[in-house]
């Protein structure tokens, strides 16, 4: 009886971890980014910084330079 009292203890305990891990964190949906290549931005783009600001004030919520040619694309939530 003295061995079972630990036993138990342990199986109830996997018994909960078990439940506590089926219901899991809940997910929130993701936004999609949308992005666009600037149309002000001139010449190469070589800091994502300068690219983001620039695509500021075109009216986005940033910017990133892509692509072998480093043009400048803004971005925003969809």
């Amino acid at each position: 009886m003295a061995r079972s009292i630990p036993f138990i203890s342990t199986i109830f305990v996997m018994f909960l971890l078990l439940v506590a891990t089926e219901m899991g964190p809940i997910k929130v949906a993701e936004a999609r980014i949308c992005d666009s290549q600037s149309n002000t931005f001139k010449g190469p783009c070589v800091i994502d910084h300068s690219c983001a600001i620039v695509c500021q004030t075109e009216g986005f919520t940033g910017g990133q330079c892509e692509g072998l040619r480093r043009i400048c694309f803004c971005t925003k939530p969809c």
